[in-house]
């Protein structure tokens, strides 16, 4: 168990960005009114955003991060740190973070690099972020990135990935403060699971040729090529429901958490039927385990932060928050966190 405590870190605010355009599940040509009643049913999503060709992730999160640099009211000069964490970047290099802090207005003396996780994304980013503050100035400021446009990457005629995934990007603000009681994680990885969701060629291991654009198919009603996205529902699923009850229980057990007096259960929005055994595995009552999946699907690493901002935003604004949140998938990467939140800035939910 890779367990980890981070102390004198504080998440300051969180913005979300998504794009204006949307695809309603209900005009998906691959579903009759029969099937597109068990897709919604058992994934609970009904409509998501896409993204134009032009935009790209980091557009997303450039966004979202001014509103929320503006109304914290922050210098750009006084942030340290910014790491963006996508699997859809601007380039193969160089990284996207680079190209961010000279399009934000950041500081040359500011610490920023790339992640490329998906579902996991946000907790691994969190804990790559607050362990950075603790090394630096105790006035040290932070920008974490995260989002997909992963729908660039999934074929119009593969029903298992294209009505469920969506595109948003989000920016957490996060500060060193002593006066604070810390994040916990819990952290793990599992290769050997690599193939479960992945993009086959395009990168240096199997490099674009002609054969990567051949139609594949796949399954009922699932076709696509090899620079798209290929789910194997059953192994992510039986990986899903294992893996992630094993971290939060784990995590509350190994930093003896109260799992009674935490206000929020804030898991990756896989898909309704997989995250609801998730919740039955672990008690816990549904008013604690918000969801954004109706209305933006699977927006990969993007889901945590995202959910937040759109189900959450009066209680974050306004009260002490006691938070479980856990991210599991592509890689096969999960990993767990525990952390406060204190009236923290959380702008209305921004499109393009």
């Amino acid at each position: 168990m890779a367990f980890l405590s981070v102390k004198n870190t504080k998440i300051k605010g969180i913005a979300a960005c998504v794009p204006k355009h949307i695809l309603e599940n209900k005009e998906f040509p691959l579903f009759d009114a029969e099937s597109l009643v068990a897709f919604i049913n058992g994934t609970g999503v009904e409509r998501k955003r896409k993204a134009l060709s032009d935009t790209c992730t980091s557009d997303l999160c450039m966004v979202a991060a001014e509103q929320l640099i503006k109304d914290l009211q922050w210098n750009k000069e006084d942030i340290d740190v910014l790491i963006f964490v996508s699997q859809t970047p601007d380039y193969i290099l160089p990284a996207t973070a680079c190209v961010i802090q000279e399009r934000l207005g950041l500081s040359i003396d500011c610490y920023a690099m790339d992640i490329s996780l998906g579902c996991s994304g946000w907790v691994y980013g969190l804990q790559v972020v607050s362990s950075l503050l603790q090394n630096l100035d105790k006035k040290a400021k932070a920008l974490l990135l995260v989002g997909d446009t992963i729908l660039k990457f999934c074929s119009e005629s593969d029903k298992s990935t294209y009505p469920l995934f969506g595109d948003a990007g989000t920016a957490t603000a996060l500060e060193y403060n002593e006066n604070t009681e810390g994040m916990y994680f819990d952290m793990h990885t599992d290769g050997s699971g690599y193939k479960a969701i992945i993009i086959d060629d395009g990168g240096f291991r199997k490099q674009v040729s002609e054969e990567s654009f051949k139609i594949h198919h796949r399954g009922e009603e699932i076709f696509s090529n090899n620079l798209q996205l290929i789910l194997d529902g059953m192994d992510v699923f039986s990986f899903g429901i294992q893996r992630a009850p094993q971290s939060v229980n784990a995590l509350i057990e190994h930093f003896q958490l109260d799992k009674e007096e935490m206000d929020y259960f804030l898991f990756h929005q896989a898909n309704l039927f997989m995250n609801e055994k998730i919740r039955k595995k672990l008690q816990i009552p549904p008013e604690k385990v918000p969801y954004s999946l109706k209305d933006f699907g699977n927006t990969s690493s993007a889901t945590i932060p995202l959910t937040m901002v759109t189900q959450l935003q009066k209680d974050l604004q306004s009260r002490h928050l006691k938070n479980i949140a856990c991210g599991f998938g592509v890689g096969l990467s999960w990993a767990s966190v525990y952390f406060e939140t204190n009236h923290i800035v959380v702008p209305d939910l921004i499109e393009i």
